[in-house]
């Protein structure tokens, strides 16, 4: 995953946002985080590392997974969406996504797609699916054909590494991989209209050689509530954003 990173300077005079916690949950250590959405009480999390990955039904308040199936081992899973009864998620570099029933977890089918696959989530027309780049992809949710992208950038400059995604009242966010950043995305121009500063949410020196990067961000849409956490992080905190003076 080695690509050219965005400037320094622009992450740092881009922040608009920091954060308050509001409260925080249980998780896996052993969850290497690549996927996350909130639906019905529950947490749907997807896992990476080959032979280590899954698909997985949290209980928010316990962290107990309820209910997971594993990737075969020479997969590397990665982001994952619910959209209506179906669970779609992704692999990295094998260019395969698989479908579940979302009650059972029983795999109902597969799909190809010609990039590799980090981050997907949907804004109840289409799925919108990143790679690693600046680019953000859109998929026909019953074909999985390529229907639209857009380019990702803040002040003409692109933004790459966009990796997990969650849509949010018409902004979709995106985690930039190796960094503390969200960056909030017109879905209209690919423009990043905000950055949420999560610098310090987690004291990485608390677990040293353990805990990895901020991935996973998941939203209660009935309640209005923002779930975040990272690779193998010991928490999912609910936090509220707060502008930044």
């Amino acid at each position: 995953m080695l690509l050219v990173p965005v400037a320094c300077s622009r992450l740092e005079e881009a922040s608009s946002y920091t954060y308050e916690v509001v409260n925080s949950y249980p998780h896996d250590t052993a969850a290497f985080t690549q996927g996350l959405v909130y639906e019905d009480g529950f947490l749907y999390e997807g896992t990476g590392l080959a032979g280590q990955s899954s698909l997985r039904k949290v209980d928010l308040t316990t962290g107990k997974v309820l209910q997971s199936v594993n990737l075969p081992e020479a997969l590397f899973g990665e982001g994952i969406t619910v959209f209506g009864d179906r669970i779609v998620q992704l692999t990295w570099t094998t260019r395969v996504g698989f479908v579940y029933d979302k009650k059972s977890f029983e795999k109902v089918g597969e799909f190809a797609y010609l990039t590799e696959g980090w981050g997907l989530t949907h804004d109840g027309k289409q799925l919108i699916m990143s790679d690693g780049t600046s680019t953000l992809y859109y998929l026909d949710p019953k074909t999985f054909a390529l229907t639209g992208k857009i380019e990702v950038s803040y002040e003409g400059t692109p933004v790459v590494k966009l990796n997990e995604l969650e849509y949010i009242k018409g902004q979709i966010y995106a985690n930039v991989w190796q960094t503390d950043r969200i960056a909030r995305i017109s879905p209209k121009t690919g423009e990043v209209v905000a950055w949420i500063d999560l610098g310090g949410l987690l004291q990485r020196e608390n677990y040293p050689g353990k805990a990895d990067v901020l991935n996973g961000i998941a939203y209660d849409t009935r309640k209005g509530r923002l779930f975040v956490t990272g690779k193998l992080w010991p928490k999912v905190y609910e936090i509220k954003l707060v502008p930044q003076k």
